[in-house]
């Protein structure tokens, strides 16, 4: 089922509801965590783990964010029509010159992705901070991953397979797009990655054949 919250566009004003709320809130940090972008941003998680079902602003069917940190999830929630969201919040510090974000494993995505009432859910906050130590929030995206485009993301060697936004200073976003064609397109992508691993691991199985066998010629002076 698709969700009003996405395909009607309402995700837009709970973008600007999200910017908003962040930059009115009381300043939270030191002088010390101030260059800390960690620090920043499990600071800026939390503040909206905490608000999030208030600024969200419609009827819930149940809100949780109380998550393992390994989770795909730092908040999920059910609404009227039962479609259940999960929401990854991220963060990228502006000024920054590289950064690669993992969002999650392709396989448990693909399970996931499974029931068509589930939506897997980014909520990436990009911000400054001033020399007052205040945080600005430039934009907010709170998008499904099928919004994401395939232009911006890439592939991490964990697993299965890591979903990267490749360089978050460049966010490609198709509104509206299909989960059907993004999962389709997401098997392409991994039929090119797959066998760019498998070679990967033949050269290395090729490097440690050659050290395994200069080891047995070596003499063993530890016996």
């Amino acid at each position: 089922m698709k969700s009003s919250l996405f395909y009607d566009g309402h995700y837009k004003n709970v973008e600007e509801k999200i910017k908003i709320f962040l930059n009115k809130y009381p300043d939270f940090l030191s002088r010390e965590t101030f260059y800390s972008t960690r620090a920043t941003g499990d600071a800026i998680q939390n503040i909206l783990e905490e608000n999030f079902q208030n600024i969200l602003g419609i009827p819930l069917k149940d809100y949780s964010n109380k998550f393992a940190r390994r989770a795909m999830a730092d908040i999920a929630f059910t609404d009227q029509n039962d479609l259940y969201y999960i929401v990854d919040v991220k963060t990228h510090r502006l000024g920054t010159s590289f950064n690669m974000p993992n969002l999650t494993s392709v396989e448990r995505l693909s399970r996931f992705y499974e029931d068509d009432s589930n939506y897997y859910v980014l909520l990436i906050v990009v911000y400054n901070i001033n020399k007052n130590v205040h945080i600005e929030v430039e934009r907010v995206h709170f998008i499904p991953i099928e919004f994401l485009s395939w232009n911006c993301l890439t592939i991490g060697a964990l697993g299965w397979g890591q979903i990267q936004i490749a360089n978050a200073n460049s966010i490609v976003i198709k509104q509206g797009y299909s989960r059907k064609k993004w999962m389709i397109e997401l098997c392409n992508v991994l039929f090119d990655y797959y066998p760019n691993e498998i070679n990967k691991i033949r050269n290395r199985m090729e490097y440690f054949k050659k050290i395994k066998e200069k080891w047995e010629n070596k003499k063993d002076i530890w016996e």
